[in-house]
């Protein structure tokens, strides 16, 4: 049985409508209007419920990284485009959680690092200052984080080119979907399989089965990109 989706009771069509004027108009006074009156209070109890509704309650610091998150949505605002077809709540939503996903990454990174760091010197506390130096040498990830930016810049120009080809409505859906998520490209690949399927539901409207039936052909298309890209 499909889980009932939440209603959402605080996002209305006021704040759907003030996010889309902040977008729209370039007047200091008028934006900050809107932003102290509508958008601000939204996002602060939106924040609130993310943090709540996916348990990142136990990141520490977390009262401080729910400002630092606010502070983020504040200058992603004016990335959201009413034309592609998303609502604000869904956008700011799937921009929060991703915010925040980043940020158990990093805390586990962090957490592994210095667990590794204790055993190291643990290990080798009779060692010399400098083979200690010698040895903790991180390796330099430049020439990998090249190539996936390398590869993510030239995925984008390929959506383009398919945006251009024949296409029924739900692949557009789809196809639109999958560049909001994109917007956020530095934290895609932390992304599984199932929470991809949930948030192109959210973005889009489709149900399951219409998402997985377009899905399946936007896949063929990456998959020929993507033997494209390694051959070379």
């Amino acid at each position: 049985m499909p889980r009932k989706r939440t209603k959402n009771h605080y996002f209305r069509r006021e704040h759907q409508d003030a996010i889309v004027e902040y977008c729209q108009t370039q007047e200091p006074k008028r934006r900050n209007e809107l932003y102290k009156e509508y958008i601000g209070p939204v996002f602060d109890e939106m924040v609130d419920k993310i943090v709540y509704t996916y348990k990142f309650t136990s990141l520490p610091n977390i009262d401080s990284l729910k400002d630092d998150c606010k502070n983020w949505l504040i200058t992603v605002l004016n990335n959201f485009d009413p034309d592609k077809g998303s609502k604000a709540f869904t956008y700011f939503s799937v921009v929060s959680k991703n915010w925040f996903i980043a940020e158990v990454k990093k805390t586990s990174k962090k957490a592994k690092r210095e667990t590794h760091l204790e055993e190291y010197f643990l290990t080798h506390s009779g060692q010399s200052n400098t083979t200690t130096i010698q040895q903790l040498v991180v390796h330099n990830t430049y020439i990998e984080d090249r190539n996936k930016h390398e590869f993510f810049s030239h995925l984008n120009k390929e959506i383009e080119g398919w945006k251009k080809m024949p296409l029924r409505e739900n692949e557009v859906k789809t196809i639109k979907a999958i560049e909001i998520l994109f917007n956020e490209a530095s934290n895609i690949e932390i992304f599984n399989k199932k929470a991809i399927y949930l948030y192109i539901r959210e973005i889009t409207g489709l149900n399951t089965k219409q998402v997985v039936s377009s899905l399946n052909k936007v896949r063929k298309r990456y998959a020929e990109f993507k033997k494209e890209w390694d051959d070379q």
